[in-house]
């Protein structure tokens, strides 16, 4: 899958973002330096499964943000933002997460998937099983830890997350493309202000460590979270849950807020205690 260069991006609007996700895709390197931050698509051009047709919002891919060499440590996550599968936050829910991920030495893919309602959600689920796959056939590349990849959701990418944990598996040994043969299961999950309905058949006893964060006016999701929390906790699965007293959707990162600025902190000392942040290398 051959990489292209990527611009940060942080306008509001359904519009622009998703025009920049075609648009930042097709930029060129400056000079012969490569870029900071760039796309890499989850198929190859023509390959898309169940795609409608071949614009920039029929073609997912990850965006990589690299953290500073002297920091790496061979961890990475998947960042699915939210926008209700009408549009992407990438902002709040997407390059900041990246850009405090990176801080922490962690590799960071934010997802740009395919939306409603052009999309349904069973597009989404696969293509973040597929996310998964794709970061651990590059791991060599990126001098990862194939066992150390996490998935964190927001809002509607939340709800996603659930999913595609719940039906994740090792890979298909047979498969003709290598990367399906990986497994598709993240190491950690994060859920923020979405915990997504219990799809059929799911078993929580096969969840991986999980991270659940919401407030309290945002009734849903923090009355989900609470619920799935103890339904994780009665399997044996390691889960924390932080429910904020005030407060409602979309906080986002909480970079700046003097409410939510904690909750990313809390997530990375989750992390530290389950094995999953190791030390740069």
């Amino acid at each position: 899958m051959d990489a292209t260069p990527f611009r940060p991006v942080r306008w509001g609007t359904a519009a622009l973002l998703l025009l920049a996700a075609g648009s930042l895709a097709a930029a060129e390197k400056v000079g012969d330096k490569p870029p900071v931050n760039y796309n890499i698509p989850l198929w190859e051009a023509g390959k898309v499964p169940q795609a409608q047709g071949n614009g920039p919002l029929d073609s997912p891919f990850l965006t990589v943000f690299l953290p500073p060499a002297g920091k790496r440590n061979g961890a990475s996550v998947v960042i699915a933002p939210g926008g209700s599968n009408i549009m992407l936050m990438y902002g709040v829910e997407g390059i900041d997460v990246a850009e405090r991920y990176n801080q922490w030495g962690v590799t960071a893919f934010v997802l740009t998937y395919r939306l409603s309602p052009r999309y349904p959600e069973s597009v989404r689920v696969m293509e973040g099983k597929r996310a998964v796959q794709v970061v651990r056939a590059r791991a060599a590349e990126f001098k990862l830890d194939a066992d150390k990849v996490g998935y964190i959701g927001f809002s509607a990418g939340s709800n996603t997350a659930r999913t595609v944990v719940a039906t994740s598996g090792p890979g298909d040994p047979n498969a003709a493309d290598p990367v399906d043969r990986l497994s598709s299961r993240p190491d950690y999950l994060c859920l923020v202000y979405g915990p997504g309905r219990a799809p059929q058949g799911e078993v929580l006893k096969n969840f991986p460590p999980t991270f659940l964060v919401s407030a309290a006016a945002d009734t849903g999701p923090s009355m989900g979270n609470a619920q799935l929390f103890m339904d994780l906790t009665r399997a044996g699965v390691p889960a924390e849950i932080h429910v904020f007293q005030k407060g409602r959707h979309g906080f986002g990162s909480g970079f700046g807020s003097p409410q939510f600025a904690e909750w990313m902190r809390q997530l990375e000392l989750f992390l530290k205690v389950d094995g999953l942040l190791p030390e740069a290398k």
